[in-house]
């Protein structure tokens, strides 16, 4: 089999699948797997990491997630490969919530493989390319916002006028490194750490190290 006929059958497996979901048909979208097909999914459909064999989990998996998750089509991402009985190929989706990318396996028209892995939430996109931000203002102007000022009206306006998206229970360096991290796709997140020795933030990492005496 060519990479043409690779692509024509992984086009048709999609529009079959595109098909199930739509008709919100956890079953037939199922038995378009082989038997002890799996479905590996990365936040995607259950927000969750999670691993699927067989059909009667992945109906399962479905028929709890998809009035909420509300997936739109399923497109290749360029041609498939084929390698033996083997088709391969990558693919794109999005859910009401998020987009995301993936990989398919076929083997005799059915599904061997699925993995779905979302890649940006809707919203709250990636700040890169044309949306990363321009850094510093280094032009002189009276009505100029310095980074202080900038700092100081985000503090006081987080939990008044912006609400959190997010509570992260502990700021050691996990916290800090997942709250920075949201931060940056703009999700409003306030970060709580419980021990009375840290006189801010992140302290509680290096005071629970080395002051255990």
């Amino acid at each position: 089999m060519d990479n043409t006929m690779a692509t024509r059958d992984a086009a048709r497996w999609l529009a079959a699948f595109n098909a199930a979901l739509d008709a919100g048909d956890p079953t037939t979208a199922a038995e378009l797997f082989i038997e002890n097909g799996f479905w590996r999914d990365l936040l995607g459909f259950t927000w969750n990491i999670v691993t699927l064999e067989g059909r009667a989990d992945i109906a399962d998996m479905l028929a709890a997630q998809l009035g909420q998750v509300k997936p739109c089509t399923f497109t290749l991402d360029g041609a498939a490969e084929a390698d033996g009985d083997t088709i391969t190929a990558w693919l794109t989706f999005e859910t009401a919530a998020a987009r995301g990318c993936g990989l398919l396996r076929l083997r005799g028209g059915q599904c061997w493989t699925l993995l779905t892995s979302m890649t940006e939430l809707i919203g709250f996109e990636e700040p890169a390319g044309p949306r990363r931000p321009l850094g510093t203002v280094n032009s002189a102007s009276k009505t100029r916002e310095t980074w202080t000022e900038a700092r100081q009206k985000e503090r006081a306006e987080l939990g008044h006028l912006v609400q959190p998206h997010c509570l992260i229970i502990g700021g050691g360096q996990g916290g800090i490194a997942l709250g920075a991290r949201l931060r940056k796709l703009g999700v409003p997140t306030l970060i709580v750490e419980k021990n009375e020795l840290c006189p801010k933030v992140g302290d509680g990492v290096i005071r629970r190290r080395f002051d255990v005496a």
